[in-house]
């Protein structure tokens, strides 16, 4: 936003002063902008007017790396090699994000020849070939993977916005408790108000937690428990009805050396949904995570998950950049 504020009086006409930057706090006093050049604190009084101006449009090529290789350290592989800047990365078939190659930078070979070094490593791993391309920064990349055959999967949204701007959006904090502590209160049935949830944080998942949120679509290999919980810092957020069930869940991790919070793993039992358990669980990981001192918060969403995608931009967040997955032709 552009905040225009009263920095003098001469002569009885006031001077004023515009500054450009993110809100990242609110109170009855003052507000915070977070500028190119640091964080400005600006009193109510000296407002004369603000106003909400689009994000850009694109992150710059080293902002899509930087938030890239956030991602990948909070979403481990058990397997990584390097092919010169990219990423190979393999986690016995769990997930496309623990098992493609991520294009950032330079592989240090020609493209066509990198992406034969690609098949070849995943092939020795009983594993498809896949590549994970963002965009727009490895628009080249994706050109040539299209020229040699590689299919394109649906587009994956990377969206951001400061962590204490979505934890105004959210509202009011939301009770959690370690699962060391009291058990929580059971959530009211399908029929009632579910306001009252409190959400269990956990550093490692439970196992009712992994059966609900993380065997979606796969047996749940060893691998997937290694990608799950080997981020530096990460909480698995459950809440359970009253018989004790998980109904909504997700997964906060701090990577990037201490600026990100992710948001992976996110899930409500279908007969629960509509009535903000997503939300909550949200709140409950920004609360954690502003406690760590993460400063934004990113997730990623494939773009037709329109009902997700809806949620996450009432909360402030937009698509900082895209990618999608590269799978190897067929062979002959």
């Amino acid at each position: 936003m552009v905040v225009r504020r009263i920095v003098a009086v001469r002569e009885g006409r006031p001077l004023f002063s515009d500054t450009l930057g993110d809100l990242i706090a609110l109170d009855e006093t003052h507000l915070t902008i977070r500028t190119r050049t640091g964080e400005v604190r600006i009193a109510r009084t000296d407002v004369h007017r603000a106003k909400r101006v689009p994000p850009s449009r694109q992150a710059s090529a080293a902002q899509t790396v930087e938030l890239e290789l956030a991602a990948d350290e909070a979403w481990p592989a058990p397997v990584r090699e390097r092919l010169g800047d990219w990423i190979l990365r393999a986690a016995q078939g769990w997930t496309g994000r623990a098992n493609s190659a991520l294009a950032v930078g330079d592989p240090g070979l020609p493209l066509d020849v990198a992406a034969d070094e690609v098949r070849r490593w995943y092939a020795a791993r009983g594993l498809p070939a896949v590549i994970s391309v963002p965009l727009p920064a490895a628009r080249r990349t994706d050109a040539i993977l299209e020229q040699l055959g590689w299919s394109a999967a649906p587009t994956v949204l990377v969206q951001t916005a400061p962590l204490a701007a979505v934890r105004q959006a959210l509202g009011g904090p939301v009770p959690a408790r370690s699962s060391d502590g009291t058990a929580p209160d059971p959530v009211s049935p399908p029929d009632g108000h579910a306001s009252a949830a409190v959400v269990t944080l956990d550093a490692r998942p439970a196992e009712d937690w992994l059966e609900f949120a993380a065997r979606r679509e796969v047996p749940l290999p060893d691998a997937a428990r290694h990608v799950l919980g080997a981020a530096p810092q990460v909480r698995f957020a459950t809440i359970r009805d009253a018989a004790g069930k998980p109904i909504a869940a997700g997964r906060g991790t701090i990577s990037g050396q201490g600026r990100w919070l992710g948001l992976t793993s996110m899930v409500v039992a279908p007969q629960w949904r509509r009535r903000g358990l997503a939300r909550q669980v949200i709140t409950a990981l920004a609360t954690w995570a502003a406690e760590t001192g993460a400063r934004d918060v990113y997730l990623q969403v494939e773009e037709r998950n329109t009902a997700a995608v809806a949620l996450y931009g009432e909360l402030g967040l937009r698509t900082a950049h895209t990618y999608h997955y590269r799978r190897e032709p067929a062979r002959s």
